[in-house]
């Protein structure tokens, strides 16, 4: 048995390959398990974009300037050489874009255990974990496709909006929210519009999709990019940055001067984009790494309420994105190239979600 992973060349994301390998032979205490099925969307673009800086590249390790991205998935157990963990069982987490992966299942509990993998051990623990389906007590199957897509991306909204609530807004009159048709973006929109405060909010997208943007309903104002002068520039604003695109967050911050009050940069759906301009205000601005909030809010709070907390924000937001989103599908190895190129050229729209399977 083969060993198939799809890889991109670091410097250069539209450069790819599909590198097979044997199967290694498994030591004690590794398991052997065969990915099913995993979504793709910007975050995984996302990930390769910042794969250097916030060792994305380390997880799933190949060759010198080439990388493997990391996907949300399902995977089944195919061999096991674990005493607690047998074949069969099936697995929800963290996996490479290919069909397999060698795991060191460590701290084992009934419904979940962590990837141990000695160059793993120094990683965000968020990504090492993995949940034992057959035993969740409120697995529900028919949400697989949902949580492989949004799951990992409405948990950054929801780390995204408790950070915002945390800081009181910064104290802001407005939040500005950079590519506002991403999922992320409209997972925010939804913790925000359930909040009490309830400030206004400016989703900022292309022409193309301001209608779909409008139709959400999750926005007080939707502008297009072209229409940046149009956002009140006397509000204390703090802006959400989901594109990466460095010229419209520049100009934003021109505009509004010394009325922008904090910028979050959380995502790249605009990776090939300028960089940020002369009018970038730095020293109001950070890098949102989702990871260090969920380990701040676990010792604020305890493991068990933090994901309690995200598990029923993730749920309700779901069932509320059953609304809009559509799924688009991509069955093998074969596929994997044309459904990693429509993300990466971003040709989806916003209500589509890419779900590839492997099996």
């Amino acid at each position: 048995m083969n060993i198939e992973c799809f890889e991109v060349r670091r410097e250069d994301l539209s450069a790819t390959r599909v590198v097979s390998t044997g199967c290694p032979e498994l030591k004690d205490g590794e398991i052997l398990t065969q990915v099913e099925c995993f979504a793709l969307t910007a975050n995984n673009i996302t990930y390769a974009v910042v794969g250097a800086s916030f060792g994305y590249w380390r997880f799933f390790p190949t060759e010198a300037n080439w990388g493997i991205i990391p996907v949300w998935g399902f995977a089944r157990v195919v061999d096991s050489r674990h005493a607690d963990v047998k074949t069969g069982e099936r697995l929800y987490g963290y996996f490479p874009m290919g069909t397999h992966l060698v795991m060191s299942p460590g701290k084992l509990c009934d419904e979940n255990f962590t990837d141990e993998a000695m160059h793993r051990t120094e990683l965000p623990p968020v990504y090492n974990f993995y949940v034992r389906t057959d035993r969740e007590p409120s697995y529900d199957s028919s949400l697989d496709n949902e949580r492989m897509l949004l799951f990992p991306l409405y948990a950054t909204s929801f780390c995204l909006c408790d950070f915002l609530q945390d800081n009181s807004y910064f104290d802001a009159s407005q939040i500005i929210i950079l590519s506002a048709s991403s999922k992320t973006a409209i997972g925010l929109a939804y913790g925000l519009r359930d909040d009490a405060e309830l400030l206004p909010r400016v989703g900022l997208t292309s022409t193309r999709n301001k209608a779909r943007v409008e139709a959400l309903g999750l926005y007080t104002t939707v502008l297009t990019y072209d229409e940046l002068n149009a956002v009140d520039k006397k509000l204390a604003s703090v802006i959400v940055d989901m594109s990466g695109d460095g010229g419209v967050l520049s100009e934003l911050h021109r505009i509004l001067g010394d009325n922008m009050v904090f910028t979050s940069k959380v995502g790249a759906t605009h990776y090939t984009a300028n960089q940020p301009g002369p009018q970038f205000i730095r020293s109001r601005s950070s890098m949102f790494f989702a990871p260090g909030h969920i380990r701040k809010r676990t010792l604020d709070w305890g493991a068990e309420k933090f994901s309690a907390r995200v598990s029923e924000f993730w749920y309700i937001a779901a069932l509320r994105s059953r609304d809009w989103l559509v799924f688009e599908y991509y069955a093998g190895m074969t596929a994997l190239p044309r459904a990693y190129r429509q993300v990466l050229e971003a040709k989806t729209s916003p209500e589509t979600g890419i779900i590839v399977s492997l099996n």
